[in-house]
This record gives structure tokens, sequence and C-alpha cells, in this order.
């Protein structure tokens, strides 16, 4: 199954990202949009996974998070789906590297599906996506704001 996601002001953006200069800047600010705006949806993963008191700590639904990092097995799979993909930024929400989560959200032979992490994505896509677009023009000009602020002062120190 496909899934299409229409994105716009792409130009408008990488503009105002110029203006925050370094590349480093940039990155910062769209990894701090991009973990804002998805942990929402994280939460909702964290309330649809299926828990069993019974087991105790540590549960499916605590190893949920919002990160850019991926553990050893998940980068191997990354790299190869998106080898010639070239993201400046990249964000993953999901369980961490637990096996047993495929097993949860797809099913296996001896065990049903439970899914939670397509029905959060299904749940929450287009508001997560309306956080993301706020999120990414609020941080980009309270940086340029900052650095506003900081050009100023040092200015003024300088004079």
């Amino acid at each position: 199954m496909s899934v299409t996601v229409r994105l716009e002001g792409f130009a408008e953006l990488e503009r105002e990202l110029e203006r925050l200069g370094r590349e480093a800047t940039q990155k910062a600010s769209l990894r701090r949009a991009l973990k804002t705006s998805a942990e929402p949806m994280a939460a909702i993963a964290r309330s649809l996974a299926p828990n069993d008191p019974a087991t105790g700590a540590p549960d499916l639904a605590n190893s949920i998070a919002v990160s850019t990092k991926l553990s050893k097995r998940q980068r191997s799979q990354h790299r190869r789906m998106f080898r010639d993909d070239r993201a400046s930024v990249e964000m993953f929400v999901g369980p961490g590297p637990d096996p047993a989560a495929w097993n949860q959200e797809f099913g296996n032979i001896n065990h049903r599906a439970q899914p939670f992490m397509r029905p959060a994505w299904d749940q929450d896509k287009d508001a997560m996506l309306d956080r993301l677009k706020r999120e990414i023009w609020n941080d980009i000009q309270r940086t340029v704001a900052r650095a506003a602020r900081r050009a100023a002062a040092q200015a003024a120190r300088g004079s």
C-alpha cells in the first residue's frame, strides 16, 4: 500500500533556512521542529501499543520514542532502503530495537497482528504535518531573532 503526501512551500523554506546561515544551525532547527511535531504521534502509538501488565517493564509502549538514532540492524535496513537518498535531516518514530515490536505490528504465524504504529500514523499524519509546518516556521523565526539579538549585542560591545 502506498501513501501520497502533498508538500508545498519548499522553495520558501529553503530561503528561510538560508537566513539561518551555517548548515549546522539549519539542521538543528529542523531537528527541533521534527521532534516536537512527531511527539504527539509517538504518544498515540504508545497508547495503542499492546501492554501486558503481567510481563512488567520494559513494555513495548515505553520503548516508542522520537529520535534521530536507530539500532544497528535498523541502520542497516535504512541504508539499504534509502541508499541514494541524502536527506539533510531525519527523525524516526517507533519502538526501540526489540524485534518483538515487528511481531506485534504485523503478526506472525503464532501471533495475530496488533498494529500500533500504522494506526497512529493514519490517525495523526495530517495534524503532524500541520504541526511540522508551524514548528519549522516558528523555530526559524526564533533562531533568526536570536541571531539578530546576538549580532546587535556584539556590535554594541565592539563599538
